[in-house]
């Protein structure tokens, strides 16, 4: 993702328990990137996120009907998950009884 500017105009100041700085100390190693790098990450995509779940989409009244059109017709199998399916579970192996 590339942000509109790199400038750090605005300090955040966060309190939080040792044991949540604990965790996403340990997170951000995993991922290689610094504490502040890592919390800037995880709440501009939560940030997004939001935004993305609270934005209205809009469309032409023809492209809204052949939406709808599309949702109406009916389903139809796909043959990689039916073959999932018909799999017995690993639970379900012809070893083992009830």
């Amino acid at each position: 993702m590339v942000r509109a500017t790199l400038r750090k105009d605005h300090p955040l100041s966060m309190r939080l328990p040792d044991a949540d700085i604990a965790i996403i100390d340990r997170a951000a190693s995993l991922r290689g990137r610094s504490r502040t790098e890592f919390m800037r990450d995880a709440a501009v995509r939560t940030a997004e996120e939001v935004i993305m779940e609270n934005t209205i989409i809009r469309m032409s009244p023809e492209g809204f009907e052949a939406f709808v059109d599309l949702l109406n017709r009916p389903a139809s199998p796909v043959p990689e998950m039916v073959a999932l399916l018909r799999r017995p579970a690993p639970w379900e192996s012809k070893g083992t009884t009830k």
